[in-house]
């Protein structure tokens, strides 16, 4: 993979990236879709998630898992219990210490996913994350398309948040 550090470069790549998100929130809408979103750095993912809810048209819920969760799909089935979101944002999965168990019984449950949760289900994720879903979620995964990338200025230490701009 190529690094860019043109900022220029960098923050048109983000600004596509902003609008691929919201294209699949809105084409999404009403039914279960997977949109998993990839990016390092925690700034950048809270700049992110206010121009997404500041662009999309389909009102977006947000949730953060607690480090202690041990089911994804229970935590966000009890977090919309009632009133379905008509999009729902996941963060969070990175500070998850069960990680590795959490995404295998992910795997195993998937198709309740697309039975209870008619909505779009993004989930805000690092490479890493991509990596341990890959492996211990395929089955799950392979519901998503091409995760959206969303690029930093300058290396991996000393990285600064590429702007994103209305």
């Amino acid at each position: 993979m190529i690094k860019h550090n043109n900022a220029e470069y960098v923050v048109e790549s983000n600004q596509e990236s902003i609008e691929r998100l919201v294209r699949a929130i809105t084409l999404s809408e009403g039914q279960f879709s997977l949109i998993l979103v990839c990016c390092n750095r925690l700034p950048l993912r809270r700049k992110i998630l206010k121009q997404l809810i500041k662009r999309s048209s389909v009102p977006i819920q947000e949730i953060t898992l607690h480090p202690s969760v041990k089911r994804l799909f229970t935590t966000i089935e009890t977090s919309v219990e009632g009133s379905p979101p008509l999009a729902l944002i996941v963060s969070g999965l990175e500070s998850v210490v069960a990680i590795d168990q959490v995404l295998s019984s992910t795997n195993l449950v998937r198709d309740e996913f697309r039975k209870q949760f008619p909505f779009p289900l993004v989930l805000l994720i690092n490479d890493e994350i991509l990596q341990k879903l890959i492996r211990l979620a395929p089955d799950f995964k392979s519901w998503s398309a091409n995760p959206i990338r969303f690029q930093v200025l300058g290396n991996h230490h000393h990285s600064k948040c590429a702007a994103i701009t209305a």
